[in-house]
């Protein structure tokens, strides 16, 4: 597998197709409108600079990824001679069954399709398609060209060899893949969200504050950032997201989102995509400076 389209270019698409066109790999990175390719081209340029600057990388990999890297704002065109399309939309199920759909009519019949979603059953996606043996969960990590886990999720259907392949095309990038199988959140969000959420239901009850959360799971816990600068970074409304499938598919009350998380969303305070989260975030800035409605 060679010829890899990546459909959606925002962070995640955008990580996604760096690295697989840094491992010699033939990109076609899609999106609905050409500004949000663009931007995602010069998003992969800054992080390659970066690279080079760090001298991880030479300006030859770096010249030769970005002409590895052709745009489209088609799935029929895109995806024309994909023998892996890696879908990385937003978080939303009506969108990816869409999108899959539209995926299936466009690929070739020998196409494996991987669905980069963090919680949606890679079953039902598997459903609206007419190769569901060949339909598998990716769900790379952020930053992905520094997180080494691919999470890898068997739909019922999925058939061993598209997981054998999927497996060592991950090991190909440089990743470190687990397989797991297909029930709400997988395994990183169905241990991770209850974790941010009850970080949010301490922080919503008055246990302590948003800087006292945070202190504690990274001195006390070995964590690199704390829960709630964690939700920041992934977004708010795609932690929300992720408890309502979890909540939805498991039926515990334990999911359930906490309500100051809901009305955050509710009041587009989305995190470090929205400027403003439980901390404010200044672009250019890496100081943290807890949001004024928790002070």
């Amino acid at each position: 597998m060679k010829n890899i389209t990546v459909i959606g270019s925002g962070t995640m698409g955008n990580g996604i197709a760096h690295v697989f066109a840094m491992t010699g790999h033939q990109v076609s990175l899609v999106d609905i409108s050409q500004p949000a390719l663009d931007k995602a081209m010069a998003t992969i340029t800054k992080n390659l600079d970066r690279m080079v600057a760090k001298e991880s990388i030479t300006e030859a990999v770096k010249n030769s990824t970005l002409a590895n890297i052709k745009t489209y704002t088609s799935i029929k065109e895109g995806a024309a001679n994909a023998e892996l399309v890696v879908e990385a939309a937003t978080e939303n199920i009506d969108l990816k069954l869409k999108i899959f759909k539209d995926i299936d009519e466009a690929a070739p019949a020998t196409a494996i399709m991987a669905s980069n979603t963090s919680s949606i059953s890679i079953t039902k996606i598997a459903s609206v398609t007419k190769r569901p043996d060949k339909v598998i969960g990716m769900h790379f990590m952020n930053p992905v060209p520094v997180m080494k886990l691919v999470e890898i999720i068997n739909g019922y259907c999925t058939s061993k060899e598209v997981t054998t392949a999927i497996n060592n095309k991950s090991k190909e990038l440089g990743k470190i893949p687990v397989i797991v199988n297909d029930y709400p959140g997988f395994v990183a969000n169905r241990i991770l969200m209850p974790m941010i959420n009850e970080a949010i239901i301490t922080l919503f009850e008055g246990v302590a504050g948003v800087e006292e959360i945070d202190t504690v799971m990274k001195l006390g816990m070995a964590h690199p950032m704390g829960p709630l600068q964690l939700a920041d970074f992934i977004g708010l409304d795609v932690c929300l997201s992720i408890l309502n499938v979890l909540y939805d598919g498991l039926g515990n009350t334990k999911y359930a989102p906490c309500p100051l998380l809901v009305n955050m969303v509710t009041a587009g305070k989305l995190g470090a995509k929205s400027g403003e989260g439980f901390y404010v975030h200044t672009p250019g800035s890496k100081d943290l400076v807890v949001s004024s409605s928790f002070k």
